[in-house]
């Protein structure tokens, strides 16, 4: 029997182990417990008002809540890992006693072994890795569901790495070598989440391209992952027309949701946001759209 899904629609053999069943794509809410974040640094940085807006979240109709405590926008500096787990840990227990399925934003194995014995049902982690040589081990280990992301170094000079001869086959390679060291580690198969890395090491139109072409990310038979929330490309796009400058970051959230529906409809597993309640809404448009698609749906594979 075919697992293709339908635009809108996630196959049932991509959902990863012990995290929401839905027949669409699910919305992940962002909870930054930063003082730096480029869209809402400092914003949510108390651990009572990040657990609050985590709670708000899942009023709005999040499916999962991802808690960070390092901002990665470009150029960050990174905190000290005990800085880190003071940050996230209070928030992931306290959303996780809640009832909330939550996820750990963090390249660091330490942290992310914390935050699950605190709760965390899944780490996000957008090195896919590379950053801490103890986290492919710990997620073997954990047996949780892990999210590998396309990275080619830290904040503070990644962007002098976005150099490619085709963005979308460099990313969807270097994907795939990413999970072949996490099988071969011991992770299992249906822990492991893909997630292209959009403003990570890429310029503008990088980020277009992989857009338009997600299906080839899909292709690789992960659940894929997207996080496109408010971020500069999405600005840039949107430049005020006399003054050419970006739109303003937190004015971003109606294209991010444009977005988050488009992949949606190429079979994106979850989108990650700020804006819940208008992502909700679009990812269940994208579901009910695909339900009476014509479109010739895209082979998946399966685990």
């Amino acid at each position: 029997m075919s697992t293709a899904a339908r635009p809108g629609r996630a196959a049932p053999a991509l959902h990863p182990r012990g995290l929401p069943r839905l027949d669409r794509t699910l919305v992940m809410g962002i909870v930054n417990v930063t003082p730096d974040s480029f869209s809402d640094g400092g914003r949510w940085f108390d651990p009572e008002r990040a657990v609050t807006h985590g709670l708000a979240l899942l009023d709005e109709g999040a499916d999962i809540l991802d808690v960070g405590g390092e901002s990665t926008r470009p150029g960050a500096a990174r905190p000290a890992v005990e800085e880190e787990l003071r940050r996230v840990l209070p928030v992931v227990r306290e959303l996780a006693a809640a009832g909330a399925t939550v996820s750990v934003d963090t390249m660091r194995a330490e942290v992310a072994a914390h935050a699950i014995e605190a709760g965390a049902a899944l780490v996000n982690d957008v090195s896919g890795g590379l950053a801490d040589p103890e986290m492919l081990p710990l997620m073997a280990r954990a047996g949780a569901p892990y999210v590998l992301m396309h990275w080619r170094g830290h904040s503070a000079g990644m962007q002098a790495n976005a150099v490619y001869d085709d963005v979308v086959t460099d990313v969807v390679d270097e994907l795939r070598a990413r999970v072949d060291a996490a099988l071969h580690a011991g992770v299992p198969a249906d822990c492991l989440i893909v997630d292209p890395g959009l403003g990570f090491a890429k310029h503008a139109e990088h980020n277009w391209r992989l857009l338009g072409r997600l299906r080839e990310v899909v292709a690789l038979g992960r659940p894929v992952l997207v996080g496109a929330a408010r971020k500069s490309f999405l600005g840039h796009l949107l430049a005020d027309p006399e003054t050419g400058q970006p739109r303003p970051a937190h004015l971003r959230d109606a294209a991010t949701s444009a977005v988050s529906v488009l992949a949606a409809a190429q079979g994106a597993w979850c989108v990650r946001v700020h804006d819940v309640a208008s992502t909700a809404d679009a990812v269940r448009v994208a579901a009910r759209w695909g339900l009476d698609s014509a479109a010739t749906p895209l082979p998946m594979g399966q685990f």
